[in-house]
């Protein structure tokens, strides 16, 4: 079975992009455009890591990610930011535990390493 990511960023261009990439890798991205939709989707769709934008209108990837964890706390969660400051990275990193953190702009190769050790966080056989 395939590994499946959910991608959260209110840049429809960025889902396009990381779906791109990492389908090509055969793994599954289901694409949200909110942290609102993020939360109503993780149950239905039940991914194995997910990749989530910090900028976003309403509710930010900050609170996004202590809603998710609050909800699922197993799944893991890269924060997928142009927040590229020492600050925002310690913050994401070592305060709230995100799983890993990748900034914008990403390489291809890059994107799909740390996905893929993402996933096997959760799912050792990918």
């Amino acid at each position: 079975m395939c590994p499946k990511v959910m991608v959260v960023d209110d840049e429809k261009d960025t889902i396009e992009l990381v779906k791109l990439v990492l389908e090509s890798e055969g793994i599954n991205v289901i694409g949200v455009t909110s942290g609102i939709k993020c939360l109503e989707t993780l149950d239905i769709e039940k991914p194995d890591a997910i990749l989530l934008d910090i900028m976003m209108p309403v509710m930010d990837g900050w609170e996004t990610f202590r809603k998710i964890k609050k909800k699922n706390p197993n799944i893991p969660v890269s924060m997928l930011t142009v927040k590229n400051q020492h600050f925002d990275r310690m913050l994401g990193l070592h305060l709230l535990k995100a799983d890993d953190y990748i900034t914008k702009p990403f390489g291809k190769n890059e994107l799909t390493e740390r996905t893929k050790e993402l996933i096997k966080s959760r799912r050792p056989e990918v």
